[in-house]
């Protein structure tokens, strides 16, 4: 299981690279396990500003859609237009290719609120 010890996570299985006041933001490799191949990623929120854990979109998978939840409060500014043809990125690298959205802080205290890798591992220890 991949789980980078430069980023940091959340119980729902984001995962957050944090650059100055700009996130990037996308989910683990145990997320996308879970779900199994993903075929879309829906994000309407654009230009939007969302508080920590309001829904910023989903990601449909052959068996399931599941909400993504913001990790961190902020106005999103970019999204993976890449993503909109292949989809599949989110398996095949998804610390990578395969991010999501880039998000302006409006917080940056929340970043202390997130997860280590290691306690990251530990909750999908479970």
């Amino acid at each position: 299981m991949n789980i980078p010890s430069e980023l940091k996570y959340t119980k729902d299985h984001e995962w957050v690279k944090v650059e100055g006041d700009v996130a990037t933001i996308g989910i683990t490799d145990f997320a996308q396990g879970e779900l199994g191949d993903i075929v879309y990623v829906d994000v309407d929120t654009l230009d939007e500003t969302l508080d920590a854990e309001e829904v910023f979109g989903s990601v449909e998978a052959v068996k399931t859609v599941s909400d993504l939840f913001m990790p961190l409060s902020g106005e999103v500014v970019e999204f993976n237009e890449a993503l909109e043809d292949e989809p599949e990125l989110v398996n095949s690298d998804p610390y990578g290719e395969g991010w999501m959205i880039k998000v302006k802080l409006s917080d940056d205290s929340q970043v202390a609120d997130l997860l280590s890798a290691e306690q990251y591992q530990e909750l999908i220890k479970g």
